[in-house]
């Protein structure tokens, strides 16, 4: 099947079974185009559960997809492809975050959204990138254990020096690949450009962003700024937004290795199978749904900058 049979052919499945594809900013186009709804993870799960759908096919990877199901857990929620994780994710377990809570004392815990259910299970709060900086000043001990972005942990502990902000080592591979050499030789060569980055690129690599937010911050932020060249420090998928948004506007992105693979599994075959026989159900007990909403809707009730 070319690729307009294919979306025609999820299309009328997608209506047949009551059905709602999110996609995640940093899929590829194709799948983009044909979603219901595109956003960062947290804005995905959040408007799955203002939806009457009777079917959630998550288009991102797989902590994004167990979210949504915390927060729908009358719903079923699919993922095309059962192995598109994230190594950042996979870099915390429930286990190790248990022993070092008890090696430094009992700090609270706050976990990055982008953490599998078992680690939000032992969570005080979790956080977006979005609102990271506003869960850490809320919470009303002074010791937290930031789990397992570093590099967006000491974005938060530069934001909050009145708080100790303990690190895990953990970091996305796509950010931590970004290059001082690569970002120098982009503003050299576009130096009207803006540079705007996630905090989850290495601290050098934020100290010569004009912007560091989210991924929908990142969007906003070229939406509203009058700059005809962006420099854009993040997954390439994004571009799909930000160029549908500015036609005009003229994007870059710092080096050459700026793709989650894991992202891009998805593809309209693998969606339209999905859909077609229902497969890669996320399924959770009632006891890990019931410990992991609690820190998960601590978060939504942050504000998000």
């Amino acid at each position: 099947m070319d690729s307009k049979e294919l979306k025609n052919k999820i299309l009328r499945l997608k209506e047949e079974k009551n059905a709602v594809i999110l996609a995640h900013y940093y899929q590829i186009d194709d799948i983009q185009e044909i979603a219901d709804i595109r956003g960062d993870s947290l804005a995905l799960a959040i408007e799955a559960k203002k939806l009457s759908a009777e079917i959630i096919v998550f288009c991102g990877v797989k902590f994004m997809a167990e979210t949504a199901k915390v927060l729908c857990p009358d719903r079923k929620v699919l993922i095309p492809e059962i192995d598109s994780v994230c190594p950042l994710a996979d870099m915390a377990t429930r286990k190790e975050v248990l022993k070092k809570k008890e090696e430094l004392g009992n700090p609270t815990i706050v976990s990055y959204v982008n953490t599998n259910v078992d680690v939000k299970t032992v969570s005080d709060i979790c956080c977006t990138s979005a609102n990271a900086v506003n869960v850490v000043k809320s919470i009303e001990e002074k010791r937290v254990l930031f789990v397992p972005d570093r590099n967006l942990g000491s974005y938060v502990k530069e934001q909050v020096p009145e708080k100790e902000v303990i690190l895990w080592d953990g970091y996305c591979p796509v950010h931590e690949e970004y290059s001082v050499e690569d970002l120098g030789k982009l503003r050299k060569e576009h130096y009207n450009a803006k540079v705007a980055v996630h905090p989850e690129s290495p601290k050098k690599i934020r100290d010569m962003a004009d912007f560091i937010g989210s991924t929908s911050g990142i969007i906003n932020y070229v939406n509203k700024t009058n700059a005809k060249e962006f420099i854009i420090g993040t997954e390439e998928g994004i571009l799909y937004e930000l160029k549908l948004n500015n036609p005009g506007k003229i994007f870059y992105i710092i080096g050459s290795k700026s793709v989650c693979t894991n992202m891009k599994k998805i593809t309209l075959e693998s969606l339209y199978r999905a859909l077609k026989d229902e497969i890669y159900e996320i399924k959770l007990d009632e006891k890990t749904i019931e410990l992991a909403e609690k820190p998960i809707e601590r978060m939504v009730s942050i504000k998000r900058t």
